[in-house]
């Protein structure tokens, strides 16, 4: 087995120096879809799975907790399967659920990766008292990097210590997109020679593996969002300024604790196909989970949500452009409705969502977003208005880019934002 474990995996070369670096940082700056967090994950399950890295131990770690399960989870057992195929199971204990404990254990070496979160107090205590069965932590991966502070950072980098085996060494891998240039991490790892840091930058353009429609997705990105294609596309650092929401969190709650509750869906194929579970009680938006596919036609995205449970009875409020679509749902049984649309509803809906119900009301609305909506985290980071380059001004209009989930989160809401309005064809 140690020769599949030896076997050359497909890579980019972008990453061929770093790969080779025992170094105790190493730090991947880069677009969306470099391949860097593949890159990291393929490296990691090679040493891990190696008896000559015996007592080695994982710990991944994402701001919080439950984002593991869809993002570092998902590419550790990717890697797994690429690297030994068929033969995964008989090298790899992983969880076969998504209600399974979040834990992997090779069963070649006995090493473990287990998977936390820098939330709050209680995480960070969480953090502080990990221990393995076999050999001590020896290796860090942190996903989106940018979330964490350089006080998470500073915990995490001192639970790398004590004497090792011999040709053991710890090791940090850091995974991130350079939002920001005010960052800490821009400071720390970038602005100053640390020779014990290496760092990469990686972008979509080289990454071998990206399909062809990812590249037409990005050209679109930089003729409607230049400003956002530096980062997203170019991973280049920035201050990705217009963010239209700041009202929201990532939260774990009870999912069946609302006064009302609805669906939005925004149709899609080429771009995504988003529908959002949403529960409102007082002031507040709750986005309790969501269906996020590409490429599928609507006979497919429907079997899906019969699959999941997702309840006909609720109100499920969709883009009104797509009246075929809704009569589709309508005689699967589900309860669709479009939502009518006018000049300014996009704007008035956008005010609502942050709290502004009219010229003389406002509210502290909050938006919590389950940890599992990980698309839907994904787009509200990067939910802009227009930048007008010839002015340097922004416009009381979003990017129409990577905004799918945005769209249903705005269609969801209707009932409780008009509630006496008649959501019929018209």
């Amino acid at each position: 087995m140690e020769n599949e474990v030896n076997a050359v995996v497909p890579l980019n070369k972008i990453f061929q120096e770093i790969n080779k670096s025992k170094k105790r940082y190493r730090i991947f700056k880069g677009s969306a879809g470099s391949g860097k967090s593949t890159d990291v994950a393929l490296m990691l399950i090679k040493k891990l799975s190696n008896p000559k890295y015996k007592g080695c131990n994982l710990l991944c770690v994402r701001k919080v907790e439950a984002t593991n399960r869809d993002s570092t989870l998902a590419e550790l057992k990717k890697a797994m399967k690429i690297i030994f195929g068929e033969s995964v199971d008989k090298v790899w204990q992983c969880p076969q659920s998504r209600t399974s404990t979040m834990h992997c254990k090779c069963l070649i070496t006995g090493n473990e990766i287990i998977f936390r979160g820098c939330n709050n107090q209680e995480d960070i205590e969480k953090i502080k008292s990990v221990n393995f069965e076999n050999g001590k932590l020896t290796d860090i991966w942190i996903e989106e990097m940018t979330e964490i502070t350089e006080k998470d950072f500073d915990i995490l980098d001192d639970r790398l210590r004590g004497k090792l085996a011999d040709g053991h060494f710890y090791q940090i891998n850091g995974t991130f997109n350079p939002v920001s240039a005010t960052h800490w991490i821009k400071k720390r790892f970038f602005d100053y020679v640390d020779n014990d840091c290496i760092t990469n930058h990686s972008t979509y353009l080289l990454n071998r593996f990206i399909d062809n429609e990812y590249h037409t997705r990005m050209l679109k990105r930089k003729e409607l969002d230049p400003e956002g294609y530096l980062v997203y596309g170019l991973g280049e650092w920035g201050n990705v300024g217009g963010t239209i929401f700041h009202n929201w969190e990532i939260k774990d709650f009870d999912t069946n604790n609302f006064n009302s509750r609805n669906y939005g869906q925004d149709f899609g194929f080429n771009h995504a196909n988003a529908i959002l579970d949403m529960g409102f009680k007082d002031d507040d938006i709750y986005i309790c989970r969501e269906l996020y596919e590409h490429e599928k036609d609507m006979n497919q995205i429907i079997q899906q949500a019969i699959d999941e449970q997702w309840d006909k009875r609720i109100e499920m409020f969709c883009d009104s452009a797509e009246p075929d679509r809704i009569l589709m749902w309508q005689r699967a049984g589900f309860n669709a409705k479009p939502v009518k649309k006018g000049a300014g509803s996009v704007k008035a809906q956008i005010d609502w969502l942050k709290g502004i119900m009219s010229k003389d009301k406002v509210c502290n609305r909050k938006i919590y977003i389950h940890p599992s909506c990980v698309n839907t985290i994904k787009e509200i980071q990067q939910y802009r208005w227009k930048l007008d380059t010839k002015s340097n001004t922004y416009l009381d209009e979003p990017v129409e880019f990577f905004d799918d989930a945005m769209a249903a989160l705005r269609y969801g809401i209707e009932r409780v934002r008009q509630p006496q309005t008649d959501f019929g064809f018209f």
